[in-house]
């Protein structure tokens, strides 16, 4: 399923850039265009997801809406600390503690700590430009194998993560009531 998201991700490119004028960077204008909107989607679910249910999953195999917060945050700094020279920094509590300590962490730390990630993801942005996509890096997984691919892939992993997140969690807040943003009536546009 993730190589679907990345190939309609690549079809659906070169459709967006010629409908309008190409920007300098426009491959790293639109990856970051899809990043800001889901960043933004996500905030936007968590802040509305009662922190009575974060503790929530709608069998026992699944991740907790509290597990998914904490989770992004670590992918955020994972995915995003490839960017560039710019890293991430973290308290020693975020790195130190594990997944399934921090996923019962309150709601207001959990969201708090995914929305600067995203801060941090916003920055790291700053630093590409469609040139450095293709630098090679080397890329060290959690298991602590490494593996060298070239920038664009943690840009792209990233969106699609966060893809994959967002509609889990849509799927979690349906389950409990609750429209996620996409799902939000839209306003009118003036005059129609």
């Amino acid at each position: 399923m993730r190589v679907s998201r990345a190939a309609l991700i690549f079809i659906a490119l070169p459709i967006a850039l010629g409908a309008q004028q190409a920007p300098s960077n426009p491959i790293t204008t639109v990856m970051r265009q899809r990043t800001m909107t889901f960043q933004q989607r996500l905030a936007q679910a968590f802040d509305s997801i009662p922190e009575r249910i974060f503790g929530y999953k709608p069998t026992p195999a699944q991740l907790t809406i509290g597990y998914i917060a904490q989770h992004l945050a670590d992918d955020n700094y994972f995915f995003c600390n490839q960017f560039g020279e710019m890293k991430g920094t973290r308290p020693a509590e975020e790195t130190s503690t594990p997944d399934s300590v921090k996923a019962k962490w309150p709601k207001d730390k959990l969201v708090a700590q995914m929305k600067t990630s995203f801060k941090f993801c916003e920055d790291a942005f700053a630093q590409l430009d469609d040139a450095k996509l293709a630098d090679q890096l080397t890329q060290t997984l959690p298991n602590g194998q490494t593996r060298t691919v070239t920038r664009a892939g943690p840009v792209i992993g990233h969106i699609i993560d966060m893809a994959d997140h967002y509609s889990q969690l849509a799927n979690y807040m349906r389950l409990n009531n609750i429209l996620p943003p996409t799902a939000l009536p839209r306003p009118r546009p003036a005059g129609g």
